[in-house]
């Protein structure tokens, strides 16, 4: 993927305060716009109306550096077994905490040839020095791909349509690099384009109760993409003639939702067998291979972060690591501080409770995520004490700068306090530089843990400056 750019930061443009004034000139009210985004069906499944009052902007220079850091980071999370594993996966999954049923998963996943093209989403807060990566999620099973709707919606009307236009601003559809990616992966089970493919969009028996309408919704997009998308679970494929088949319709490909995490025991392989064995044999092609969750956990992005393993990487990769990631440690007994010296790290980590956050690096939603600046000493020292030598690491606080945005109502403006969901894709599948759209999440709190839709955050769409290549090469952008 793209390599990173050593070239200055341009400082922010100043657009969000623009937005403002744009907005005070013209009369209008936030809540104009999001009336545009409420009204529209398909994007209300997914957010009921929990929306943000403007979109984001990101600069050209913001938008370059943040595809480079992010295509540098998957790629070396990718290639984490061939770096400190002797090319072993199963050794990585193990050393990250996953069960011995989930290693035996990863490594059938890996040794069934089907590539893995780069797709992930990060969770990134801005602080004062730039944008830093708190996790990468790397799977197909990535929710925030209706954004562009959002945009779509916003940018009809005027006020919006009119300031994008004026500070050559732009979207990427993040559902079509993600289509695009898919038709990459699974090139062979799409079809000569004589028919539609058939794709099953699977989630696990328990999720899907409560996802299955932003399937749903999927499945609606990619309608017009071509491509016949069945909502299902896992358990509601069978196998007949060497053909695996979901609601009476034969699947070309599995697009997974379910996740590695989900299959913890014996019985649960067993549910997901014949779709295992139909990828083994090259049946079907699956969108992501079940591998692909090992290099966005976050027990492998502590390994770029400790320093014991900088052997394994080139300066320009360590530059990248040491202003993109922060301090993320293995819960152990010891472990090395920021300037690479060895430190008892309960001693440090009770010393430093208020600027560190505990997490499992298995789940995901935040779940089991305990930030120290909202639990007491003693909390703090025994969660610390059931995490030690398991699958959770420990990682440097992020204190994100606020972001200003239309108030709620009537003029004048808030801060809020934003994670943003930047995807990547691999460039020479989907062009550009890899930036494949962003969703925010916002709160109000700035103590919150975790911008998260549990938490009451509310989201926003993004759009992006065009820089000059943009412009003459017209990639990309959906307002082009």
């Amino acid at each position: 993927m793209t390599q990173p750019s050593h070239a200055p930061l341009v400082p922010r443009s100043g657009l969000a305060a623009d937005y403002l004034a744009h907005l005070a000139r013209r009369g209008t009210g936030p809540e104009e716009l999001m009336r545009q985004v409420v009204a529209d069906e398909l994007v209300a499944v997914a957010y009921r109306g929990r929306y943000l009052p403007a979109p984001v902007f990101v600069s050209a220079a913001e938008r370059a550096r943040l595809a480079a850091d992010l295509g540098t980071v998957h790629t070396l999370l990718t290639q984490l077994p061939e770096r400190l594993f002797g090319g072993d996966a199963g050794a990585l999954a193990r050393a990250v905490g996953m069960t011995e049923t989930q290693a035996s998963v990863v490594e059938r996943a890996t040794k069934a040839g089907q590539p893995l093209l780069p797709l992930a989403r990060s969770d990134c807060y801005r602080d004062a020095d730039g944008f830093k990566l708190l996790e990468l999620n790397i799977t197909s099973a990535l929710g925030g791909f209706e954004n562009a709707g959002i945009c779509r919606a916003m940018l009809a009307h005027p006020a919006l349509a009119e300031f994008a236009a004026e500070h050559r601003l732009d979207y990427v559809d993040t559902l079509h690099g993600i289509v695009q990616t898919l038709f990459a992966e699974c090139a062979e089970h799409m079809g000569d384009g004589s028919r539609r493919p058939v794709v099953a969009l699977v989630d696990w028996p328990e999720s899907f109760k409560s996802y299955e309408p932003r399937l749903k919704v999927m499945a609606a997009l990619f309608d017009g993409f071509g491509i016949d998308a069945v909502p299902c679970h896992v358990g509601q494929i069978s196998e007949r003639g060497g053909r695996l088949e979901v609601h009476g319709r034969t699947i070309d490909v599995v697009y997974r939702f379910f996740l590695v995490e989900e299959i913890s025991t014996p019985a649960d392989e067993e549910l997901v067998a014949p779709v295992l064995r139909a990828f083994e044999e090259g049946r079907i092609g699956m969108f992501s291979r079940l591998d692909a969750e090992l290099y966005g956990n976050k027990g492998a992005l502590a390994m770029l972060s400790d320093d014991e393993n900088r052997h394994a990487f080139s300066d320009q990769e360590r530059e990248v690591v040491d202003r993109f990631l922060p301090w993320t440690r293995h819960v152990r007994r010891t472990a090395t501080d920021q300037a690479g010296q060895e430190i008892d790290l309960v001693a440090h980590a009770a010393a430093e409770q208020h600027d560190l956050i505990l997490k499992p690096t298995l789940l995901h939603g935040g779940t089991g995520v305990v930030p120290g600046w909202t639990v007491s000493a003693e909390e703090w020292r025994e969660q610390l004490a059931a995490a030690m030598d398991g699958p959770y690491v420990v990682q440097r606080r992020i204190r994100p700068v606020p972001e200003l945005f239309p108030a709620n109502e009537g003029s004048g403006s808030q801060e809020l306090y934003l994670n943003w969901g930047v995807f990547a894709t691999d460039p020479r599948v989907t062009g550009g530089d890899g930036y494949n759209g962003c969703l925010v999440r916002g709160s109000t709190n700035p103590e919150v843990g975790v911008v998260s839709m549990n938490g009451g955050a509310r989201v926003a769409c993004s759009l992006y400056q065009k820089d000059s290549e943009d412009e003459s090469s017209e990639q990309g952008g959906s307002t082009s």
